[in-house]
């Protein structure tokens, strides 16, 4: 899932442990016998590197925050209100680091033994997405998308119509290869 014009190119990035510091949260549970996850929507606003886009819950960490899975777990109850205490954390997916904002971000896999009721905390989620492990899986959900006339096409995930991409679509792109691993 990384876009093309960067496949080749090295970018001096901040040492992984120092810089901005973030978690996210990949909540997986069982429904209608297929593994859900869910996504956010962020609101549009002004001079926000991620204004609009699709991510999975998360957030930068915190100084109460003992490490980026406790950021995950508490930004995951900020925003769609998920309970850490319902969480069973089994890993995390790859540390990557985001160029636009910044960001080293460290994906935490969890799963919950029931559906979660969501409630997205409108100032920081729009709207709260779901999809299935099998919808990823499908071919045809791998688009590309040139986002302005002067930028290469970028690999995307399509999502109930909406442009999944960059860090999210790697952190799924990564999640999606060891499903079918293990399948």
């Amino acid at each position: 899932m990384v876009p093309k014009i960067y496949r080749n190119q090295r970018f001096a990035y901040p040492d992984e442990n120092e810089g901005k510091q973030s978690g996210v949260l990949v909540l997986l549970y069982e429904k209608e016998g297929q593994v859900h996850l869910p996504l956010i929507q962020r609101p549009e606003y002004e001079k926000g590197a991620h204004s609009g886009q699709v991510s999975f819950p998360g957030g930068k960490l915190e100084p109460q925050d003992a490490n980026l899975t406790e950021t995950a777990l508490r930004e995951a109850h900020e925003e769609v209100g998920v309970l850490p205490q319902t969480v069973t954390v089994i890993g995390s997916l790859s540390k990557l680091y985001i160029q636009p904002s910044g960001f080293w971000v460290l994906p935490t896999v969890g799963y919950v033994s029931a559906p979660p009721s969501f409630v997205p905390d409108q100032h920081e989620v729009a709207e709260v997405l779901t999809t299935t492990l099998e919808h990823l899986n499908h071919p045809d959900t791998i688009k590309e998308v040139e986002p302005r006339s002067d930028m290469p096409k970028f690999p995307y995930f399509d999502v109930d119509g909406r442009v999944v991409w960059g860090a999210t679509a790697m952190m799924l792109a990564e999640l999606m290869h060891l499903y079918q691993e293990i399948r």
